[in-house]
């Protein structure tokens, strides 16, 4: 077996501290022959950790299979001091494969007793968002403006350790340490990544609100509330995006400013009381009344309220909903997947106005089933 240690600085503008005591944090890496760790062998880990305010590399590489058992006996016991795991795609792949070939070899795996940060998981659900062009690492790096020297993947490289193998040649062997290094080393490095993530999740605070009128493709006019906001986390690139579900509705965010366009619905929407059973429908007024004041109608002139018939009517201006934030709730029908809330007359003092913009925020990112 052969062991590299070195220093280097990550350079990155996230504190870990976010995701836990950085000491306690190792950053892990590995490279294997193939994808089963039934049917391949390991034959590289390589760790990130920070001791005393500077960052450490150190690989384990197996220079003849029958290493394999020392690389996996020396990793498992470095991680002695640490509690938490970072990794990419690590609960996908790295840690079950250790699993397997822990077991394979009759080793104890620690593994599972320690915490797990997946960055690939805390991302997935933002791959449109960003327009990241993959999920893979290299990929994220680009986005943040993050290049590398190793041109190869993984995969190509299983056959470059075979050779290595059987001629011990340094070149070789200065390669395959470059792509794990550089994996490594892209590790912290692109945990910037993770402000989308506490951004997206985090509150807002609303900062101004302008009404204004915008000419639809059509040249048919629309009043839009452009709602300015400050959320926790500064982003490293700007985004924008728009709503899945409610048409019109768009975002950008840029460093921690977030900006929402939203279409107002000038008209006349209905309240549904819930309590059906409780009311009357009076026919020519199209309206439900409760019962204690329906009473005095004649009986011509209503009937007992159904769930669709048990409303009341309102004109005004109204802000789609994807949750119901803004009290009172209205409706198109009883049946619309979209919901309104009225439009406030002065924004900024509505106290619903933060979880409003946090739950258009939360709803525009949520990953259906199946994704």
């Amino acid at each position: 077996m052969i062991t590299a240690e070195k220093t280097f600085s990550p350079h990155s503008s996230y504190p870990p501290e976010r995701i836990g005591c950085p000491e306690e944090l190792l950053f892990f890496d590995i490279e294997t022959t193939g994808f089963s760790g039934a049917a391949s062998n390991l034959y590289l880990i390589g760790a990130v950790f920070v001791r005393n305010g500077q960052w450490h590399l150190i690989q384990w590489f197996a220079d003849c299979p029958e290493a394999e058992r020392e690389v996996l006996s020396s990793f498992f016991s470095f991680l002695r001091p640490f509690s938490s795991l970072v990794h990419f795609n690590g609960d996908g792949f790295d840690i079950p494969y250790l699993e397997k070939r822990a077991a394979a070899l009759g080793l104890p795996c620690p593994l599972s007793a320690m915490k797990s940060l997946d960055i690939y998981k805390k991302i997935r659900p933002l791959r449109k968002l960003l327009g990241l062009e993959s999920l893979k690492q290299k990929a994220v790096e680009r986005f943040l403006g993050i290049f590398r020297e190793d041109p190869f993947s993984g995969g190509q490289l299983i056959q470059v350790y075979q050779d290595y193998l059987l001629t011990k040649e340094d070149s070789l062997f200065r390669m395959l340490m470059l792509h794990n290094e550089e994996d490594l080393m892209g590790m912290p490095r692109i945990l910037p990544i993770l402000f989308y993530p506490d951004f997206l999740s985090g509150t807002f605070s609303p900062q101004s609100a302008a009404l204004h009128t915008e000419a639809d493709l059509f040249g048919r006019k629309e009043s839009v509330l452009e709602l300015d906001c400050l959320g926790c986390s500064s982003l490293p690139v700007p985004v924008s995006w728009d709503h899945p579900s409610l048409e019109g509705v768009r975002f950008q965010a840029e460093e921690n400013r977030l900006t929402i366009q939203i279409p107002v619905f000038e008209g006349e929407l209905k309240y549904f009381y819930p309590n059906y059973r409780d009311y009357y429908y009076l026919i020519y007024e199209d309206t439900a009344v409760h019962k204690s004041v329906g009473e005095f109608v004649d009986r011509s002139a209503r009937k007992k309220a159904t769930p669709s018939t048990c409303y009341t009517r309102k004109k005004g201006l109204f802000l789609p909903q994807s949750e119901p934030c803004l009290s009172p709730v209205f409706r198109t029908d009883l049946r619309s997947k979209t919901v309104y809330g009225l439009l406030p007359e002065e924004p900024l003092s509505c106290p619903e106005l933060p979880a409003y913009a946090g739950s258009l925020v939360s709803s525009s990112i949520r990953r259906k089933p199946g994704e």
